[in-house]
Formats: structure tokens, C-alpha cells, sequence
């Protein structure tokens, strides 16, 4: 019991210690207001090619993606259908200015724990990473912004690390 208390109540305390030596309320990061194209719920249509990962064949998606309050993290809920099944993901975006760079980090029924790092170029998101727990080595996968309710997708992988296939290519819309 006492170890359940602890767990439960130590990050409280350390909540607490640090507005003690810290009164203002944390800002997010400017950057974070571009996450703001992502906001609402998004209908995926895809071509997947066979990979190791699974065969190919069309893939659709629904994303409602909503910010964490305080809106340091914005919080993605997707439902899934691919040749393999279909399937829920849960997925985090947000932004280190640390090392300047937006943070993705996924995890999904089919058991893949995804995360990477973005970057923003004009009107072309491109994410990158290297995969865990599934063959594929490094991925990219780069949305390019069509218009306010539209953008294209494409994923690649490169499992030895620099020769890069295309895995799927697809568009987004907002619904």
C-alpha cells in the first residue's frame, strides 16, 4: 500500500516543489501553434505496398486529434483498417525546444510503439525514425498540405537504413 501511495503521490510532490521554486505557469512553445492544421477529425485513404511488415492493399483511417490542456500535447485517437485487420493507435505530437525539433510518439493494438521527429518545410511536414519492435529500420513519413482541410501522405522505409522504398501513399481530409 505504502508503495502504491508513493507512486501516486511523487509526481504530485515534485508538481508542487517545482511551482514552489517556479510560480509562473509554463508556456507552450510557439512552434506548438503549427500542430493547430491538425486539430479535428481526419479521414484517411491509402495504397499500401507489400513489405515486411504486411501485405498490401488499401488502407482508411479516422483521426480525431484534440490538445491536451495546457496545450503542450496534442493527443491523437485513430481507428484503423489495413490488410492485416483493423485496429486502434493512440499517438502524442508536441514539440522539444530543446533540440528544436516536434516529437511523435504512438502506440497501437497490433503492439508497435512508434517514435520519431519532425520537422516543418514550407508546407511539407517530414517525420523520421527508427522503428522498434517490427522489422523496417528507419522510416519517413511526409505530410505535404494540399489545403486547410487536405494533405498527402506518404511512408517509406529504408531497412537496411539509406536505400528508402515507398510503403504507402494516400491523402488526408478533415472532416
Amino acid at each position: 500500500m505504502k508503495r502504491k501511495c508513493f507512486a501516486v503521490l511523487a509526481p504530485l510532490f515534485f508538481c508542487v516543489a517545482n511551482y514552489a521554486q517556479n510560480p509562473q505557469m509554463p508556456q507552450p512553445a510557439p512552434e506548438l501553434k503549427k500542430l493547430d492544421y491538425f486539430v479535428g477529425t481526419w479521414k484517411t485513404d491509402a495504397e499500401m505496398k507489400a513489405s515486411p511488415n504486411g501485405p498490401g492493399g488499401k488502407m482508411t483511417a479516422t483521426d480525431h486529434n484534440e490538445w491536451m490542456q495546457g496545450n503542450f500535447f496534442l493527443m491523437i485517437h485513430s481507428n484503423f483498417s489495413l490488410g492485416m485487420g483493423s485496429g486502434l493507435e493512440v499517438g502524442v505530437m508536441g514539440y522539444d525546444p530543446v533540440r528544436k525539433v516536434y516529437t511523435y510518439a504512438s502506440y497501437n493494438s497490433f503492439g508497435e510503439h512508434e517514435t520519431g521527429t519532425g520537422t516543418l518545410d514550407g508546407d511539407t511536414w517530414t517525420w523520421n525514425s527508427e522503428q522498434t519492435g517490427m522489422p523496417g529500420g528507419k522510416w519517413r513519413y511526409t505530410q505535404k498540405i494540399l489545403s486547410p482541410t487536405s494533405f498527402s501522405i506518404k511512408f517509406e522505409m529504408a531497412p537496411d537504413g539509406s536505400t528508402w522504398a515507398t510503403a504507402m501513399e494516400g491523402k488526408s481530409t478533415k472532416q
